[in-house]
């Protein structure tokens, strides 16, 4: 009996075992793979529209500041 028990206990571990592995591995790919995108939205320097958006906001930002001044 006890012969049976850990036989069925040995691959139901490395059934879990092999799930949590790649539990984690999709998860730290998806948090990195964010990350990289954060970067290359706050540094991207290369994107016309980027720029673009960037001198919107600080042409936008200045006539708040003429408004308010």
């Amino acid at each position: 009996m006890e012969g049976a028990a850990a036989q069925m206990v040995v691959p139901v571990l490395g059934i879990i075992a092999a799930a949590a592995v790649t539990f984690y591995t999709v998860s730290f790919m998806q948090l990195r793979d964010k990350s990289f995108e954060e970067l290359d939205e706050k540094y991207s320097e290369f994107d016309e529209s980027g720029g673009r958006q960037r001198r919107a906001r600080r042409r936008a930002e200045r006539e708040r500041n003429r408004r308010n001044d």
